[in-house]
Parts: C-alpha cells; structure tokens; sequence
C-alpha cells in the first residue's frame, strides 16, 4: 500500500517536507460514506522507490467504493480483515512532486504528475514511482485526476482482454459512467464500430463520446437479435451472461466487469462463471483485472494529446464534502467522472 499514515503523535515527518500535519478524509471502520471524515494527520513518509505528492485533485471510482465499502469481502484479505489498513481513502491522483525516495529516478520535485496513489483523499500521499506518468499538459489537476483508474480499465479491458481490432462492432455498456465513457472514446480510437448502452438522460453525452449507435436501456434491448457485436465490455454489472451470449457474434468475446451486482463474498459471480462455461462453447467470456502501469498512463496521454481521448469530468467537490461526492456516486447520478479538489487556491 506504498507509505504508512498515522495520528498527529504517532510517527516522524519526511524530513524533505516542512510541517508535519495535512488535511485528509479518512475512515476507520467499513461502511457507506457516513464512514468518511476529515481529520488532520501526519503526513506520509517515503520509501526509496516512492515519490510523495502534494494532491491538487483526487478522481472518484467504484474502486475507492469498494475499499470505502469493504465488500466484497475478499478484498478484505489484502486492505485489511476487519478495518481498512490504510485509512486514508482514494486511488487516483494528479499533483505535484513534493519529495523523492532514493531510488526514484523519473521524477524531479516540482514535476505535474498523475497516477494511483496510496490515499489520495488527503494534501499529500505517495505513489511508487511505476505507478506515475507525468500529466497531460493540456488537462486541468481535477480533469487528469480522473483519467487513471477507469481509464486503464478501459484500455486494458479493451486492448489487453478484449483484443479489439479495426472494425469489429463493440457494444459498451453503462457507456455513461467511469469506465464506459472512456471505452467508448478508446473502441473509436481503435477503429471499433462502437454502439454505447445507458440510459435516456445520459443518450447525449455518449453521443457526443463518439458512439456510433446508441441504446436505451430503458426502452430497448441491446440482445433483441437486431444486431450482434463482435466485442462486449459489460461495466453496467447487471446483464446476464445468458443476455450478453445473446448479443455475441458466434465468435465474439464478452468482458465482464464490475463488482457491485457480483456477490459479496467475491464481486465475481458472473466472471467467475463466464470463465469456466467458456472454454466449452465458441465464443470467449473474460475478465479484466486492471493493472496500474506508468506504461499505460503515458499511451492514455499520447491519446489525449491527439485528441482521440478526453476526461468527462461531471462535477468537483471539495475536500470536506468527500462525502457527498461518494453519495452522488452510490446514487448513479454522474455523468462520466467526479473529481475531489484537495489544493485550496492561492
């Protein structure tokens, strides 16, 4: 989980940084977003391969959800059994290089940086120096907060799980959301036939994302046989793999995502499932497991430079009112991404 957190008299303060104490939305238990608050803590020490980030905007993900959460329970195996190990919350981060551990070699203190860090919800965290890629230069903290965590998914749902190519007919679906708005920019960046799934009042935005076709959910059945897609990316967590199969080319290849309809044990019921029917039949169901790599950030900036990529940032909300950025999330109401500000102006 990168550098320690701890209370005001509990630990020493990296010695490259003035003043010990910073500002930071933390939880010690489980829960819904009643869990969060904002407490002044230490602020985090550096190992040697770790870089320390003074965070102007932190993004908001299903990742941080889950965490916040705990569920499913499994994950409580790795970010602790019965209470978070880090209590800091938050994944993706776009700031300023504060500090360098030893062995850090990119980074220069001063450098715009964005990435996965351990607590972004919080003035300063650290990151290990694979897990940063310098920021975009034409996108705002707040805009280039957001890009890691559902971007990569996206991509790495798209490229890596997925093997799209030109021209295949790709169906997303929650094409409005984190993840979805990303893989339908990423599928047209690929040369995809891209047709995006969500519902009536979010049809414009993924429209303006580029989707070739658009589906309502609320009206129309993306598995009616009309039409079949050579790639599904199923971040919307509620078909079944029987409708996804439905949807599917005799060939094609479902990925199946998202935690929150998948069981509280793992989050991986249909996953899990979809793996073991398919090396029996002939189309392919898979997973991804994103991986947070510097390698990707660094293509998803050559994208947006080029245009083909943008954040679809819905709405920012200060550090102190964490809470209902997280509420806002839950409720499904965001168009795209929610960003945290963390950096007070000057």
């Amino acid at each position: 989980m990168g550098g320690q957190y701890g209370t005001e008299d509990s630990r020493a303060v990296h010695p490259s940084v003035e003043g010990g104490l910073m500002r930071a939305v933390v939880r010690d238990r489980y829960g819904d977003a009643d869990v969060l608050r904002q407490e002044r803590i230490n602020r985090p020490a550096v190992r040697d391969d770790e870089v320390l980030v003074r965070v102007h905007a932190a993004g908001l993900d299903r990742g941080t959800w889950h965490m916040m959460t705990g569920r499913p329970y499994l994950m409580r195996l790795f970010t602790g059994l019965r209470r978070p190990r880090n209590p800091v919350a938050g994944l993706d981060l776009a700031g300023t290089v504060a500090a360098v551990g030893a062995a850090v070699t990119r980074f220069r203190v001063g450098e715009e940086v964005f990435g996965f860090g351990s607590g972004s919800f919080a003035e300063y965290t650290t990151a290990r120096e694979d897990k940063l890629a310098l920021k975009p230069p034409g996108l705002s903290f707040e805009e280039a907060a957001v890009v890691p965590v559902s971007a990569v998914t996206a991509l790495q749902g798209l490229r890596d799980a997925g093997r799209v190519r030109a021209g295949q007919k790709v169906l997303i679906t929650g094409a409005s959301g984190g993840v979805g708005s990303y893989a339908v920019q990423l599928a047209k960046a690929f040369g995809a036939d891209v047709t995006g799934v969500c519902s009536t009042s979010k049809l414009d935005l993924v429209r303006s994302l580029g989707a070739d076709h658009t589906i309502d959910y609320s009206r129309d059945d993306f598995a009616d046989g009309s039409r079949h897609y050579d790639l599904i990316l199923d971040f919307a967590g509620n078909p079944s793999l029987s409708l996804l199969r439905k949807a599917l080319s005799a060939t094609g290849t479902a990925v199946v995502g998202g935690g929150e309809h998948g069981g509280r044990l793992t989050g991986m019921g249909r996953q899990m499932r979809g793996m073991a029917l398919s090396p029996f039949i002939s189309q392919r169901l898979t997973m991804v497991a994103a991986k947070q790599r510097a390698a990707d950030l660094e293509l998803l900036t050559e994208l947006i430079g080029a245009g083909k990529v943008r954040p679809c940032l819905e709405r920012t909300f200060p550090l102190d009112q964490a809470r209902d950025a997280m509420r806002h999330l839950e409720a499904g109401k965001a168009r795209g991404k929610l960003a945290i500000t963390v950096r007070r102006p000057q």
